[in-house]
Formats: C-alpha cells, structure tokens, sequence
C-alpha cells in the first residue's frame, strides 16, 4: 500500500537531525524499532519500485521463452520428422547409385567382352581360311610323307661321309629321280633340316659351339638321330669341340690318337 505520496509525507522527518536509530533508542526502543522499519519502506520502496518492472518483464520474457521453446520443440520435431525422411531418400539415393555404377561396371565389362568376341569372332574368320588351306596341306602331306621319309631316312643312312654337293646329287638327281620313277610322292621343296629337328635343339648346338650354316646342322642332325657311329672328318675341330660340349653331362671321355 506504500506509494509516493506517503514515501514524500514521510520525507521531511527522515531530513531531521534526531530521526535516527540511537535517537530513538535513547527515547524508548520499540520507538527505534519502528524509526528503523520506516526509513526500510522507503528504500524497499525505492528498491521495488524499480524491481517490479524488471520482474514483470521477466515474466512477460519467461513467456515469450515458454512459447519460443514450445514453437523450437515443434520446430525441432519437424526437423526430426524431416531429417528422418532424408535420411531414408538418402539412403535410396545411394542404394540407387550404386546399382547405377554396378550396372555401369556391368555393361562396361559387358562391352569388353563383347569387343573381345568380336575381335575372336573376326580373328577366328581369318582362321578359318588358313586352317582350311592347312587342312588342305596336311591332306597333301600325308600323301607325300612316304617319299619324304624315305629321304630322311636315306639322308640319315648315307650321306653322312659326303660332303654337301655330294649329298644334294644324291637326293636331288638320284633319289627324287627314283621316287618320280615309282610314282612315290614326295616334297619337292623338302628341307631336311626343319623335318628332322626343331629350332630350340638348333640354338642349343649352337650355344654348344656347332656352326649355324647347314652343312654343320645335317652333321649334327646325323650324329644326333644317325643309328651307326659318325665319323666325323673335323680338321678345324669344331665337331669336336660341341661334341665334347654337347655330352659334358654324360662324362663322356675323349682320347687323343
């Protein structure tokens, strides 16, 4: 009930020199009790009458809050609600990618393999001519094989201590002129050298130290494959010399004459 009127009648006796505590205290004590609970009003008063603003504000703001809050909790509940459904899109999304990258890799891998049959489909077409010329040609070897192995076996037989004009007389104007005689089909651009032995053998007697011209290799097609013993006639001692090479692992022993 305290207002300003009564804070101002009040004001004048606080103003006087004897209204203080131990003035009243020396009058009666109850008397100083209620000078002191007076000038407490007024500054309860003073202090209140700013307070009560401030306190109403507050609970003006504590509202305003309460309703913020309830509106944020609604809001973050919607956000939830939304991040969840993101959440779930998201993970769609994802799941959808990947199925587009494997069927990506797919049809990649998928288009290599087709290029790669493709390539064979076409590289089998080429093949196709050529196995059938060499079906051809087997067909036609088969039928020349005989006379062939006979000169093989001939060459391995005989010509052995002859040198390489002789041997050429002999298979080319002598023999091949007997088989034509019998109608015994033979090559008649047979190579001796690739129908008795393979290239890989060839490049080992030459790292053995046997000379690479033809001569050389029908000699060591000979003492390879020759059922008698060679005699080999080696004034530069290379037979020698792969001979002992070619037979190292075999100990074989030599004896100088």
């Amino acid at each position: 009930t305290i207002n300003d009127e009564t804070v101002e009648l009040v004001q004048p006796y606080f103003e006087m020199e004897d209204y203080t505590l131990q003035h009243g205290k020396k009058v009666c004590g109850n008397v100083a009790g209620l000078l002191s609970w007076t000038q407490a009003m007024v500054v309860f008063y003073g202090v209140n009458r700013e307070v009560l603003p401030l306190k109403a504000n507050l609970a003006k703001q504590e509202g305003r809050l309460k309703i913020a809050n309830a509106e944020k909790d609604k809001a973050q509940a919607e956000l939830d609600e939304k991040q969840a459904e993101l959440d779930k899109v998201q993970a769609k999304f994802d799941a959808a990618m990947k199925e587009k990258m494997d069927l990506e890799n797919d049809a990649e891998t998928c288009k290599r393999k087709m290029q790669a049959a493709s390539a064979l489909i076409d590289g089998l077409s080429g093949e196709k001519v050529r196995w059938t010329q060499q079906s051809k040609e087997f067909k036609s070897q088969i039928k020349r094989l005989v006379g062939d192995i006979l000169i093989c076996t001939g060459f391995l037989s005989y010509c052995g201590p002859f040198n390489q004009d002789f041997r050429n007389l002999l298979i080319k104007d002598l023999w091949e002129t007997e088989l034509r005689a019998h109608k015994i089909p033979f090559s008649d651009d047979l190579n001796l050298i690739s129908m008795l032995v393979d290239q890989p053998t060839i490049s080992e007697w030459n790292l053995q130290g046997l000379p690479g011209d033809h001569l050389s290799i029908q000699n060591g097609i000979i003492v390879t494959k020759a059922s008698r013993y060679p005699l080999l006639v080696d004034p530069q001692t290379q037979g020698k010399a792969w001979v002992i090479n070619k037979e190292q692992e075999n100990e074989l022993q030599v004896k100088s004459v």
